[in-house]
């Protein structure tokens, strides 16, 4: 059994970061006050590949496996979780392209995500449906060769600046059996009767993009159908296992960006005259932290192996690696503010944004309470009714 990371990842990870501390490090406050999307720093992304991370060579990306798409989103995240989110959420939806998608769509749209020229999202979450999936309503109705769409979809990232997204509907209200009436469609954010709102004045991430996007009689021709009509619901559940160990590596990335510099202020800051990291309840928090950290990457990358390996248990796995990274993020994020004091209540130090951001891990790609449900329903060897 090998933990130590290939030649490959190794140098990927350095790159990373490298570009991290040139790049995202001294714009992060900026961007996290004024609620802007990084579009620069994505471009500058973009060229070195990050955008397309995901995405097979042949599209113009790098094709990389979850386990260095993790270790990706570790360096990104440790530096700012925010701007990290921006890029690596560039590409967001493309996975059901690349597993579903016609030759023609992938040629069409994964190319541009790859170098730069476009963004892209995926629209699932509506108002009033989070963790249940199958209680969308946006409908998509089939009007000769077009369908047209009509609904609400809700914190969807990259909502007001992709080009693109793809988007869950119901296209067969009388279908036989709970999941089997909902189709993914591409619809173009340029296309009559598409609206995105901007939502501001979130927690943390600020520098992600999120919007509400309102869907009034869009109507996109039927090649835009991605995969097989009726099976849009199995073919986001098949990805579930990859995007929630991408959200454990964002955990542990956040983590120990937050560590870190509660590591660094500890060995800075002076008390009763000596450095406050010199008290053994300092040292105590410390050691916690970093250890609960090394729990979490070697979950995460476990997972990320399974997945890339269709190992047994992934899914388990990824539900326990999503679990357990948000809440080492949560926790550590709290811990980096308390030994920051009255300093880490204000923005003047890191650690009072990653305290904001760390709270989405364990929200987005299904809550805790969901991932808990899952290792349980794996252990029990019960199957999604």
């Amino acid at each position: 059994m090998d933990f130590e990371l290939t030649k490959e990842q190794q140098q990927i990870k350095d790159e990373i970061a490298r570009f991290a501390e040139n790049e995202i490090k001294p714009v992060a406050t900026e961007y996290d006050t004024e609620e802007k999307f990084p579009r620069d720093i994505v471009e500058k992304a973009a060229e070195m590949g990050l955008t397309g991370a995901n995405i097979p060579m042949e599209y113009g990306g790098a094709g990389y496996d979850t386990l260095t798409n993790a270790i990706i989103a570790e360096e990104l995240f440790a530096a700012d979780p925010g701007i990290g989110l921006s890029i690596q959420s560039a590409a967001f939806g493309a996975d059901a392209l690349i597993g579903f998608g016609s030759e023609a769509q992938k040629e069409e749209y994964l190319e541009p995500v790859a170098t730069g020229d476009a963004i892209m999202g995926a629209a699932i979450s509506e108002p009033d449906t989070g963790s249940d999936v199958s209680s969308v309503s946006t409908q998509a109705r089939k009007e000769g060769d077009e369908w047209v769409i009509n609904g609400n979809k809700m914190w969807i990232t990259n909502g007001s600046v992709g080009d693109y997204f793809v988007v869950l509907c119901e296209t067969d209200p009388d279908a036989e059996g709970r999941y089997n009436g909902f189709s993914q469609i591409l619809i173009e954010s340029d296309r009559d009767g598409f609206e995105a709102e901007k939502i501001t004045g979130k927690l943390g991430i600020r520098a992600s993009d999120t919007a509400e996007l309102i869907l009034n009689d869009v109507r996109v021709p039927e090649e835009n159908l991605v995969g097989t009509r009726g099976a849009g619901f199995l073919q986001i559940m098949q990805f579930f296992d990859e995007t929630r160990t991408g959200v454990a590596a964002q955990g542990v990335g956040i983590a120990r960006g937050a560590a870190e510099r509660a590591l660094e202020y500890a060995q800075d800051r002076e008390q009763f005259g000596q450095s406050i990291s010199e008290f053994q309840a300092i040292q105590h928090k410390l050691a916690e932290m970093f250890t609960e950290i090394e729990a979490a990457r070697q979950l995460t990358h476990k997972s990320a192996w399974s997945v890339d390996n269709d190992a047994d248990r992934l899914t388990e796995l990824a539900s326990m690696a999503k679990e357990k990274a948000s809440r080492v993020a949560v926790e550590t994020a709290d811990e980096a503010v308390q030994i920051h004091g009255g300093a880490g209540y204000v923005n003047d130090f890191d650690v009072e944004r990653f305290y904001r951001d760390a709270k989405i891990t364990q929200i987005y790609e299904g809550t805790t309470e969901i991932q808990k449900n899952i290792v349980a329903r794996e252990l029990l060897g019960k199957g999604m009714a």
